[in-house]
């Protein structure tokens, strides 16, 4: 953890991955951020993947270094202890994360009441309101067509990267601070909406394929395993060993072609086609089933541990497909020795490698990562720190079953 945000003070109330994320980078570099977890959890807290003992590593993951504040929010009493925290004063506070809905208890027009500055980040599924999950945006811009070899026809194929709600978080992060910034100089808060709709929408422009589609009138086809637009795809080695090789720039195609001896192969085949392969990727993408066989049979020739020696010091790019239980105690992956990873003891009885923030500052020291909050285990600290609340009035919000503490949870 960065010290950077240190004093920054953010309150949560998020299930699932874009909001909850959105918080942890901010976490990750130092602000203090205070989960509102309802009594019991929230829909997400026993989400899978699971330990033995049901805490979920998912939630862990997702939520390591925050506060967590345990709140009755069926109540009207519940409701209103969570708007005192969002709208609770102080030049570093006053900014709240959430994918709650736009209307409600927690609506930005109702909470500005309290605090005129407030700065809301709230994640949403589509503009209009409606529910989405990263998956349902998925297939709603096409990306399942376009996935998986021509075989399938018109079958859909999802995937288990959640990119848009990744995408979410990092850009709420990102537009929290730019919303902050803002308010440091003018007095003036603001709502974000960011739907995952928008933000798939948002890349499928920014990647050009929305310009793409709308001139040729055609959506893209299935390629299967090979790189749209480049060289690329999987290979097999020699011992059965499966690797992917990438040459997006002319220095990676000629290192490519100079290592596996594929000149005098490569310049028959530009002589025939009346073309430079090493000029333009794309015309390696478009005669890529003239160049594929001679690749995959230099490669299936050569040992995995054999390419390697080849392949050091070039500008060659490919690596082997891991499992991630391979990834993981691979020195230069997940490994202890990879500085974003520090071994940390968490709710589900594990102790394992835990990544920190991803970025790596000069001059700044990253910190290690801590674990989850068990629910509630901080709810008398924020009430008394934050509110200002006195011992006497905690506890009556105890015996009302307004809040709750760690008790009967275990705590590490």
């Amino acid at each position: 953890m960065y010290k950077l945000l240190h004093g920054l003070r953010i309150i949560e109330a998020a299930s699932f991955i874009a909001a909850p994320s959105c918080a942890l980078h901010f976490q990750q570099f130092g602000a203090d951020v205070i989960r509102c977890d309802p009594i019991g959890g929230g829909p997400d807290f026993r989400r899978w993947p699971r330990a033995a003992n049901g805490h979920s590593f998912y939630w862990e993951g997702l939520n390591k270094g925050k506060k967590s504040v345990a709140i009755n929010l069926t109540t009207p009493a519940g409701k209103a202890l969570l708007q005192r925290l969002v709208t609770a004063p102080g030049p570093d506070a006053g900014l709240f994360v959430t994918n709650f809905p736009a209307e409600g208890f927690l609506s930005h027009d109702r909470l500005i009441q309290h605090r005129a500055d407030l700065i809301t980040a709230r994640v949403m599924g589509w503009a209009s309101g409606a529910t989405a999950l990263d998956y349902t945006v998925n297939s709603a811009v096409g990306i399942p067509q376009m996935t998986g070899p021509a075989s399938l026809g018109d079958e859909p194929v999802n995937h288990v990267l959640p990119a848009w709600d990744i995408a979410a978080g990092l850009y709420a992060a990102f537009a929290l601070l730019a919303a902050d910034r803002a308010r440091r100089q003018t007095g003036q808060g603001t709502e974000i909406r960011l739907p995952l709709g928008d933000v798939a929408m948002a890349f499928m422009g920014h990647l050009g394929q929305i310009g793409e589609v709308s001139e040729t009138g055609k959506d893209r086809p299935r390629y299967g395993n090979d790189l749209f637009g480049s060289f690329g795809r999987d290979f097999r080695t020699r011992d059965g060993r499966r690797i992917i090789v990438i040459a997006l720039t002319g220095h990676q195609w000629k290192d490519l072609v100079d290592t596996l001896s594929l000149n005098e192969a490569v310049a028959a085949i530009e002589t025939e086609l009346c073309v430079d392969l090493s000029s333009d990727e794309g015309l390696r993408f478009c005669h890529r089933d003239r160049l594929n066989p001679i690749v995959a049979d230099a490669i299936g020739r050569i040992s995995l541990d054999e390419l390697k020696v080849r392949f050091e010091g070039t500008k060659v790019c490919w690596g082997p497909y891991n499992t991630l239980s391979e990834a993981v105690g691979d020195p230069d992956l997940i490994s202890e020795r990879n500085p974003l990873f520090s071994a940390v003891d968490h709710l589900t009885d594990t102790r394992y490698l835990t990544p920190g923030a991803a970025a790596s500052l000069g001059g700044f020291e990253r910190g290690t990562p801590g674990r989850a909050p068990v629910l509630g285990e901080h709810t008398e600290e924020v009430l008394a720190d934050v509110l200002g609340m006195a011992s006497c009035e905690i506890a009556a919000l105890h015996d009302a079953g307004t809040v709750a503490g760690p008790a009967g949870s275990k705590a590490l």
